[in-house]
């Protein structure tokens, strides 16, 4: 498949061609951006293209995508991702663009039951074109580009076009695409979580099970790698580990010899923040008891009675159910809203349409099948 493709680098390019694609249909959107190289991730190329034209928008040389925001508010306009969370959320952070009419084939794929839905293995499946991974996981900050990392940015979006029109002729075969729809509608109201309030802990799996010392040796911890990152303007990962420095936490090292002898860092980062990190857990360490932090966790609320039993029963009914329309049975409806249900124990379709969370389309399809069950258990 050919296309003509151009990187956009000025506000003139960039104007010219928003005005190109506002007067399609239908485009495809990608995203390349840095989060394995950089302290503050950001979007460093945005791919959009139709049957004709293809280009990619370099937001490093441009500030300002604000041309772009007509487009991608036009409902009018259907833009294909696939994958489009982390596209969504990006989207927003970096330009404040909101996406209306939006189609996402990897969603598709899963409502038709792909059993992988991942691009590489879509296109691999529908059009027999071997895609290169190893790509995303370059630093698309660099500049200039290599010519084969712009070669992949502009092959991965020029097959979503045809790939969504292949989803679309199948999901309407099988009913399901007013299904997709809905969820995509809502899944282009996903907005990134930029709360920074809170001790850093409270993001960190497995902090949990630690109890105060340990807890606060921890988050001095988190701190100092969170400023060493800034400093160095690299990823957390990159520096520390997790589970680095959730070992260190519990050991609590007061010296470099046990600092070693946890086996947690490199010798590289012994040199560069052992000392550093020993003083950290002894100032964590002198902290009063009555100052300590507590992990507050939020603890599930007792179910009503027969709730359980009326849990198990639509797990069973989603299980069958899956299995016949040969989707993962959390496509049909997730634990936590089988939960909701569960408890509400609606007597009729009324009641199961004002439970919050339901989809128009689990209502439609499934709602007397659901009531159904739950007379049936109580």
């Amino acid at each position: 498949m050919e296309t003509n493709c151009r990187i956009i680098a000025t506000p003139a390019e960039l104007e010219k061609a928003a005005g190109q694609f506002e007067r399609e249909t239908v485009v495809a959107v990608d995203l390349e951006a840095d989060s394995m190289y950089h302290f503050k991730e950001k979007v460093c190329l945005v791919q959009i293209a139709t049957k004709k034209l293809s280009v990619m928008v370099d937001p490093l040389m441009i500030e300002d995508l604000s041309p772009l925001r007509p487009l991608f508010s036009n409902s009018g306009i259907r833009k294909v991702f696939h994958g489009a969370d982390y596209d969504v959320r990006s989207l927003y952070r970096d330009f404040n663009i909101r996406i209306n009419n939006l189609f996402d084939t990897e969603l598709a794929s899963r409502f038709l039951g792909l059993k992988e839905s991942g691009l590489q293995a879509v296109l691999k499946m529908f059009f027999n074109v071997d895609i290169d991974k190893k790509f995303q996981k370059k630093d698309w900050s660099r500049r200039p580009l290599p010519k084969e990392m712009t070669a992949y940015a502009s092959t991965d979006v020029m097959y979503l076009l045809p790939l969504a029109e292949i989803l679309i002729r199948q999901l309407e075969d099988i009913g399901r695409l007013d299904w997709v729809r809905e969820e995509c509608d809502d899944l282009a109201k996903v907005r990134p979580d930029l709360t920074e309030a809170g001790p850093l802990f409270l993001k960190f799996k497995g902090a949990g099970r630690l109890k105060s010392r340990s807890l606060a040796v921890l988050e001095a911890l988190l701190q100092f790698r969170k400023q060493v990152a800034e400093e160095k303007d690299k990823p957390l990962f990159k520096i520390i580990g997790n589970d680095s420095l959730m070992k260190i936490a519990t050991a609590r090292p007061v010296s470099l010899r046990r600092l070693k002898r946890t086996n947690t860092l490199s010798n590289r980062q012994l040199s560069m923040y052992g000392s550093d990190m020993i003083q950290v857990v002894a100032g964590a360490l002198k902290i009063p008891d009555d100052e300590l932090p507590v992990y507050i966790s939020r603890k599930t609320p007792a179910l009503p009675r027969g709730a359980p039993r009326r849990i198990k029963a639509l797990k069973t009914w989603r299980t069958s159910t899956a299995k016949t329309l040969k989707i993962h049975p959390g496509m049909l409806c997730n634990n936590a809203l089988i939960t909701t249900v569960a408890v509400s124990n609606p007597v009729d379709e009324n009641a199961l349409a004002s439970i919050a969370g339901m989809k128009q389309w689990q209502k439609r399809v499934f709602g007397k099948e659901i009531i159904r069950v739950l007379k049936k258990t109580s």
